[in-house]
C-alpha cells in the first residue's frame, strides 16, 4: 500500500513538474520582425552592399561570408519559407498579408482584418494575447494608421479608411506604439471612413502623444503605459523618411537635439518602456515591428534607398537580439516579410555573371528626397524650351552635376543607350513631354517621375540589380526564427500559418481564425 501510494506521489509531483516546465518554455517576450517588400533579393542585395562598403568584395565567397556582412536575421538559426497570395490573387497587398500574419486568414487586398465578403471580423494575435495579459507594442517606419500595422488591431472593408483605422488604434488599449504619424487624424480620409478627431480619442483613452526626440527617448528611464510616439520629421505621408535621408540630414547637423530616432532606436524605446511596466503578474509582451518603406524603395526602384532601410530594420532585430541574450529563455524572435516588391534581381543584362556594388557608394538620398528638394529647385531655374532639341540634359551641366553629386552617377562613364535613355527622361520632366509612345512611358516610368526613376534604373543596372516591376510579386518569403518555439517556424507553409504558430507559442488556445 505505502509502495502504491508513494508512486501515485512520484507520479503526481513529475506531471507537474512536466506542466511546469512546459509552461516555463513558452516565450515571455515576442517579437515579429516585417520587413515590408523583403525577401531574398533585398536580403541578398544588402549583405553584398554591406561587404563593399567594409572594403570586400561582392564577387568573393568568402567576403560575402564574414559575419560583419551578414544581416542578423540570416544568422538566426531556424529557418523556413512561406507562401504570400491573398484569397484571390498570387500578388498580394500588404493588407491581406498583414491579415493573414495577424488573424490567420486570407482575404482580399485591401481588406484588413476581415473575410474575403467584408462581413466578419476577426482579432489578431496582438488582441488575443493582450487579452492574455501580454503588453502589447506596435512599430513601423511608415504611418501608424498604414495596412501592416493596422492588422493587428483594426477590421475595416477598405484599408483607405485610414480615420477609422486611426480610431481603432486609439481605443485598442495598446501600450505603446511608435514610428511615423497618422494619415488623417481629424476627418476622413474617402467616402465610407469615420470623421473623428482622433487626438481627442486618443487624450480620453489616456494616450500621451510624445513627438520629440528628447520625450520619446526619455521612456528608456521614466516609462509610460499607452503612449504614441511620432518622429518629429515626417517625409512623405506621414512616414519616417529613408533611412538615407535620416542620416544624411543628421551628418549636416549633427547637434540637432531633435533629430529623428532610427526604426532601431524606436525599438529599444519600445522594449525598455514595455519591459518596464512590470505589473504584479507580468506576462511579458508582444511587440511587432516593420520595416514599411522597404517597399516603398521598391516600388520607384530605388535600391540604394531599399538597402538603407533594411540595414536600420535588421539593426532593430539587432536589438531584440541584444534583449533575447538576456533573456534567453523566456525570448521568441520571428522575421520576415509580407511579399516581394519591384521584381528586384541580382544580376542584370548588362553586367552579366559580374556585380559592381561599388558603384551605389555614391548616393546620398532617396528618391523621395531629390523629388521633393533637388529636383524642384532646378527644374524651376532651367526651363527647357524645345523638347524636340537631341541633347537636352547633355547641355544641361548644372543637372549633370547634381545627379553626380546625388547619385555618383557620372555622364561620361555611360554608354551611349543610357545616355538616350536619361534624355528622353528630362525631356518628360523638365520639358514635360519627350516623343515616347504612352505605352513607352507607362513602362519606363510607371507613376514616378521620369528622371528620377531612369536615373535609379540606370546606376541599379550598372551596380548588377534589376527590377521587373513597379508593383509587389509573388515569389515565396523567407522566414528567420531564434529563441523559444523557433523551431514551429522551420519548413515550407503559407502566411496564415505565422499567425497560428505564434499563437501556439504564446498559448493562445483559441482557434484561429477568432471572430470579433
Amino acid at each position: 500500500m505505502k509502495q502504491k501510494k508513494l508512486a501515485f506521489v512520484l507520479l503526481f509531483v513529475s506531471m507537474l513538474f512536466v506542466a511546469s516546465a512546459a509552461c516555463a518554455e513558452q516565450p515571455k517576450y515576442v517579437f515579429f520582425f516585417l520587413g515590408d517588400g523583403m525577401a531574398n533579393s533585398q536580403i541578398q542585395a544588402t549583405e553584398a552592399y554591406l561587404t563593399t562598403l567594409h572594403g570586400g568584395s561582392a564577387t568573393l565567397a568568402a567576403d560575402l561570408q564574414k559575419p560583419e556582412n551578414r544581416l542578423n536575421m540570416c544568422k538566426m538559426p531556424i529557418q523556413g519559407m512561406q507562401t504570400t497570395y491573398d484569397a484571390h490573387a498570387l500578388m498580394t497587398d500588404s493588407a491581406s498579408a498583414g491579415t493573414a500574419f495577424a488573424c490567420g486568414i486570407k482575404t482580399l487586398s485591401g481588406v484588413i482584418g476581415m473575410d474575403e465578403n467584408k462581413t466578419i471580423s476577426y482579432k489578431s494575435i496582438a488582441q488575443l494575447a493582450h487579452e492574455r495579459g501580454k503588453k502589447v507594442g506596435i512599430i513601423t517606419s511608415v504611418s501608424l494608421d498604414h495596412a501592416t500595422p493596422a492588422s493587428y488591431y483594426a477590421s475595416v472593408p477598405n484599408r483607405g479608411y485610414m480615420n477609422n483605422v486611426a480610431t481603432q488604434l486609439a481605443e485598442s488599449g495598446y501600450e505603446f506604439f511608435g514610428g511615423g504619424g497618422l494619415v488623417s487624424p481629424e476627418k476622413e480620409d474617402r467616402t465610407g471612413d469615420t470623421n473623428n478627431n482622433v487626438w481627442s480619442i486618443l487624450a480620453a483613452n489616456g494616450y500621451t502623444v510624445l513627438q520629440n526626440r528628447a520625450d520619446i527617448k526619455a521612456l528608456l528611464y521614466r516609462p509610460k503605459n499607452k503612449v504614441v510616439c511620432i518622429n518629429p520629421w515626417l517625409q512623405d505621408s506621414s512616414a519616417m523618411p529613408y533611412d538615407i535621408d535620416r542620416r544624411f540630414k543628421e551628418e549636416q547637423d549633427p547637434t540637432d537635439p531633435n533629430r529623428n530616432l532610427s526604426l532601431a532606436e524606436m525599438t529599444e524605446v519600445a522594449i525598455q518602456d514595455l519591459d518596464r511596466m512590470k505589473g504584479r503578474h507580468d506576462k511579458g509582451f508582444f511587440l511587432m515591428v516593420e520595416g514599411g518603406k522597404i517597399d516603398w524603395a521598391c516600388h520607384a526602384n530605388d535600391a540604394m534607398a531599399a538597402v538603407g532601410d533594411m540595414i536600420d530594420f535588421d539593426n532593430a532585430i539587432g536589438v531584440a537580439l541584444n534583449f533575447y541574450r538576456k533573456h534567453p529563455a523566456q525570448t521568441l524572435i520571428v522575421v520576415t516579410g509580407d511579399h516581394e516588391t519591384g521584381g528586384m534581381t541580382i544580376g542584370h543584362a548588362t553586367t552579366a555573371y559580374t556585380a559592381y556594388y561599388d558603384r551605389l557608394l555614391g548616393q546620398k538620398n532617396s528618391f523621395t528626397y531629390f523629388d521633393q528638394v533637388q529636383l524642384p529647385e532646378h527644374v524651376q531655374s532651367h526651363p527647357c524650351t524645345d523638347p524636340s532639341l537631341p541633347n537636352n540634359l547633355e547641355s544641361d551641366t548644372d543637372m549633370i552635376n547634381l545627379m553626380s553629386t546625388v547619385f555618383g552617377l557620372t555622364w561620361a562613364d555611360l554608354n551611349d543607350y543610357q545616355k538616350a535613355k536619361l534624355e528622353d527622361a528630362y525631356d518628360k520632366t523638365v520639358c514635360g513631354s519627350n516623343d515616347n509612345l504612352k505605352a513607352e512611358n507607362d513602362l519606363l516610368y510607371g507613376s514616378y517621375d521620369p528622371l528620377t526613376v531612369t536615373i535609379t534604373h540606370i546606376l541599379n543596372e550598372r551596380a548588377s540589380i534589376g527590377w521587373t516591376s513597379y508593383s509587389h510579386t509573388g515569389v515565396p518569403v523567407p522566414v528567420y526564427a531564434q529563441g523559444v518555439d523557433s523551431t514551429l517556424f522551420s519548413g515550407f507553409y503559407d502566411n496564415t500559418d505565422i499567425a497560428k504558430r505564434l499563437a501556439r507559442a504564446m498559448d493562445i488556445r483559441q482557434r484561429l481564425p477568432v471572430e470579433k
